[in-house]
């Protein structure tokens, strides 16, 4: 099914008004955190798993679904954090 198409059902079950101005395909995947805190504080140290290890080779850890990248990190590892940097999508962080 083309955009065009999509458009012309989606108004035709639903009315003009609730046609999508901008079209997501699958960018939002779950929790948001771009508005609102964050689930971790620069400077704090935080016990961690390092779950997969990022293209950079940067280890991932998540709390409370938010993403850490962890300098050195190892998978499987469970280690202690000190979080250097939050941005809105995800943290960076270095073991203790």
């Amino acid at each position: 099914m083309t955009l065009k198409h999509f458009k012309y059902l989606h108004s035709f079950l639903y009315g003009n008004d609730a046609i999508p101005s901008v079209m997501s395909y699958g960018r939002d995947r779950g929790r948001s955190f771009n508005s609102g805190p964050k689930p971790v504080e620069v400077g704090k140290e935080y016990d961690v798993q390092i779950s997969e290890v990022s293209n950079r080779g940067d280890g991932i850890a998540r709390i409370q679904g938010f993403i850490i990248f962890v300098k050195d990190g190892k998978v499987a590892d469970n280690v202690k954090i000190r979080v250097i940097s939050v941005g809105d999508r995800f943290a960076k962080a270095e073991l203790v």
